[in-house]
């Protein structure tokens, strides 16, 4: 990717996103040509001038000291997110990469972390990379994703790369829409995490492919990914409508991996008492004893998970259609 493209359809879409209601600038009815702050009010607003500001928008950010940038983030308004993403597109071009991008070797999950995911009983655990790669998961997590795992959407079993992509399931099988209720919230959080991921790895190959796909193969991920959005995604509830146990209302927590960089783990749990746990509760069940079950090891080289089958396999997808349906 462009680093100076990158800045500065990432400055323009902030500066567009900020009325002068917001930023305190009286407009006193004048029609404006374009949306948001012009560049010189930014400009004012972050204490440079205008010139100055008009260069760091065209993506001139080698030199700029971490006090100016604050400034703009500041002006901007942006929050936490989008001041990293700000920060990481700064470092990007002030550290240039002499070495050509190469694909990065296959992440592997420790001894440790997979035996930890094992030992989550009742609690649906898995681990992600920053591309939405998932690495591993424990026994109840791989029944609750099981469409992820089973979708014809993920590269076949021939292929160097067989990790389930969460990105490229949400946007390239037409039938994530029956899992996720909340579909297109959930494609817009991904899109959002997966632009902060590039911020932060510029150079990740794997990551660059997998959005030249996504961008090509599906044109709402092409317009969510033109937004320019980013997001921290850390907690909350997720709901699914899963094809064994119906309808799941789960509280999702996420915890970075400090020993393995890039690498996240998510839990997933239910209210006590709630409906969602007397599903969640079953689902464990009938993963432990499903009606086809072949341990084998995953895509991490542990036996953390058996392949699923029976009741978790989708069908068919219908291959014309490249997004869900919501109709």
């Amino acid at each position: 990717m462009d680093s100076k493209e990158e800045i500065r359809e990432f400055l323009i879409s902030r500066r567009a996103k900020i009325s002068p209601e917001q930023a305190g600038i009286a407009s006193y009815g004048e029609l404006r040509r374009v949306p948001g702050l012009r560049r010189e009010e930014v400009a004012q607003l972050a204490g440079v001038s205008t010139d100055y500001y008009t260069r760091l928008e065209r993506g001139s950010l080698r030199g700029v000291s971490d006090s100016v940038l604050e400034a703009v983030a500041s002006a901007l308004q942006l929050d936490d997110a989008q001041r990293a993403h700000l920060m990481d597109l700064a470092r990007t071009v002030n550290t240039p990469s002499r070495r050509v991008p190469r694909r990065p070797p296959q992440q592997r999950v420790r001894p440790g972390v997979l035996r930890l995911l094992d030992g989550m009983t009742g609690v649906a655990a898995l681990v992600q990379n920053g591309r939405s790669d998932v690495l591993a998961a424990n026994l109840l997590g791989r029944a609750l994703y099981a469409e992820v795992f089973n979708s014809a959407a993920q590269p076949g079993p021939d292929s160097a790369e067989r990790l389930p992509n969460q990105a490229r399931y949400l946007f390239l099988d037409p039938r994530a829409g029956d899992l996720y209720p909340d579909w297109r919230a959930i494609a817009a959080t991904t899109v959002a995490m997966l632009r902060l991921e590039a911020g932060r790895n510029p150079h990740d190959r794997a990551l660059n492919e997998l959005v030249g796909e996504l961008t090509t193969r599906s044109g709402l991920f092409a317009a969510l990914w033109a937004g320019h959005d980013v997001r921290i995604h850390t907690t909350g509830t997720k709901r699914f409508h899963h094809p064994v146990v119906g309808e799941l209302s789960l509280q999702f927590e996420t915890l970075h991996l400090p020993g393995d960089e890039g690498q996240t783990l998510f839990t997933f749990t239910a209210e006590p008492g709630s409906a969602s746990e007397n599903a969640l509760t079953f689902l464990a069940s009938w993963a432990a004893s499903p009606p086809e079950t072949t341990t084998t090891g995953g895509p991490t080289g542990g036996p953390t998970v058996p392949e699923m089958r029976s009741h978790a396999q989708p069908g068919s997808p219908n291959p014309g259609k490249t997004e869900p349906s919501h109709e």
